[in-house]
């Protein structure tokens, strides 16, 4: 909802007039990212729980953080947006189809009820929040600015709830679920700079490119997986552990670049 708030139907429309580089970016995100996922449970031999979780955050679409990296990062701020946005509408089939061909071998997975959660997780709030938007844009210009915050209250909340529920387990297995969370977050962030590059993508559009695939949307993660494998509460740990690692990694990644354009950039004349 919080997202929704920040656009109108305008941007939301906007997307169809940057069909290359909105469509590279959901492309690799639902490409590399569940690729990189499903590696990870494979080359680190995670325990079945574990596994899930992992597959089900790296089918996710881009979060909302990812926005407000790229505007550190000095990328495309309105390319993020959209293709935020068009990564979330998607989400609502791509999140259920992913997860059930990459991890219905491991449990049994209800595409449908996924589908219809995602869609309520999601779709719908991001929608209404932009109607509003249009439709009352002083009184949503209003409410805006209190909800990052908000937002970010609420990720922490969701994430501490998860992360309470299963400290044990997270405690015993850290390092286990921490290797494969950095091999698949660092490879997003990587092969979306390095593939956005390949494909004609000019600075601005690679890193904006990297930052979407690197970034996943954890909640949605976590909130899933409490709702569709509940019989196995630590599938969502690594969920929860992932929102902390990519937000660390794309920040650091941000700063990093802005030190490079620092050290590009021409002296300035001495008054």
């Amino acid at each position: 909802l919080g997202m929704g708030l920040t656009l109108t139907l305008d941007d939301v429309r906007g997307c169809i007039f940057r069909v290359k580089d909105v469509s590279r970016g959901c492309l690799l995100q639902y490409t590399v990212m569940p690729i990189l996922g499903f590696l990870a449970t494979r080359l680190f031999n995670l325990p079945k729980a574990f596994a899930v979780g992992v597959i089900l955050v790296s089918c996710c679409p881009g979060g909302t953080a990812s926005n407000i990296v790229s505007f550190l990062a000095r990328a495309d701020v309105p390319l993020s947006v959209m293709m935020t946005t068009l990564s979330t509408a998607g989400a609502v089939v791509m999140t259920p189809f992913l997860t059930k061909v990459l991890a219905g071998t491991l449990v049994p997975v209800n595409a449908g009820a996924m589908l219809w959660s995602t869609a309520q997780i999601v779709l719908f709030p991001v929608l209404a929040g932009a109607l509003a938007n249009s439709t009352f844009p002083k009184t949503t210009a209003k409410v805006s600015k209190v909800t990052p915050v908000y937002a970010v209250l609420m990720v922490a909340f969701v994430c501490a709830s998860v992360v309470a529920r299963n400290v044990d387990t997270i405690l015993s297995n850290g390092a286990n679920l921490l290797l494969p969370l950095l091999f698949l977050h660092g490879g997003g962030f990587f092969l979306g700079y390095v593939l956005a590059r390949a494909t004609g993508g000019p600075e601005a559009v690679a890193r904006t490119t990297s930052i979407e695939v690197g970034m996943q949307n954890s909640t949605l993660g976590c909130v899933l997986a409490m709702l569709h494998f509940s019989s196995q509460p630590a599938t969502a740990a690594p969920a929860a552990i992932s929102a902390c690692i990519h937000s660390v990694m794309g920040s650091t990644l941000a700063g990093l670049w802005r030190a490079s354009d620092k050290a590009a950039a021409p002296p300035t004349p001495s008054q």
